[in-house]
């Protein structure tokens, strides 16, 4: 059985999103600096369909290798995959990442409101109703023994704490302010979970902290 496991870039004041989330603003307003050290590098890159980007050079290449290494399946909030509320109706949407998002497995989305699956490219997205627990237990059964991994938001990685169910998180933390926004631990109570640091690596833009979860 594979690992359940989770990466998110976070403010040095602690926010995985900036403020006024939005379609103009997917990641709140400030919230793409938490992310300009990633689209460098070459793992990201070649992920998205992209040529070049930073290699060997870059130590937080070797953690996105890793990260991204083993995957087969995905869980995701409903504003990871998009700004769309409430019922679906007639919604079009198909997600930020055009005809071929980077997943290529099936990925898991959350929300209160029933639609179909949806191909797109490679990637299929199910939208799964009834929580985490349903959310997670179908992405381990569709990763065939390899990697869950839990996407954004916030929240998202929070309800899978307090539910028990994440092995691990990688955390890069990104030297800017945003002052407000979606904090990333915020909503835990105390004791949710044990956080054992497991390994720290320092890059020219990110520190990168794996934690164990139990």
């Amino acid at each position: 059985m594979g690992k359940v496991k989770a990466q998110i870039s976070v403010s040095l004041d602690g926010y995985a999103a900036g403020p006024n989330q939005g379609q103009e603003h997917p990641l709140g307003e400030g919230g793409e600096g938490l992310h300009e050290w990633v689209i460098k590098l070459s793992s990201w890159r070649g992920a998205h369909g992209r040529e070049g980007g930073e290699g060997a050079e870059n130590p937080s290449n070797a953690v996105m290798e890793a990260v991204q290494a083993d995957l087969g399946s995905v869980v995701m909030g409903r504003n990871m995959f998009g700004p769309v509320r409430g019922e679906w109706g007639d919604s079009d949407w198909r997600g930020w990442w055009g005809e071929e998002p980077p997943f290529h497995c099936d990925v898991f989305v959350l929300t209160h409101h029933q639609r179909e699956s949806l191909d797109v490219g490679e990637t299929t997205f199910h939208f799964v109703t009834d929580g985490i627990e349903s959310a997670i237990a179908r992405a381990e059964e569709a990763a065939g023994g390899k990697d869950v991994s839990v996407g954004g938001g916030a929240s998202t990685l929070q309800q899978a704490i307090a539910a028990g169910l994440l092995d691990e998180l990688v955390v890069h933390q990104v030297p800017i302010l945003l002052g407000g926004g979606e904090s990333l631990l915020a909503g835990l109570p105390a004791g949710a979970a044990r956080f054992e640091l497991t390994d720290l690596v320092k890059g020219p833009e990110a520190t990168h902290l794996t934690y164990a979860l139990t």
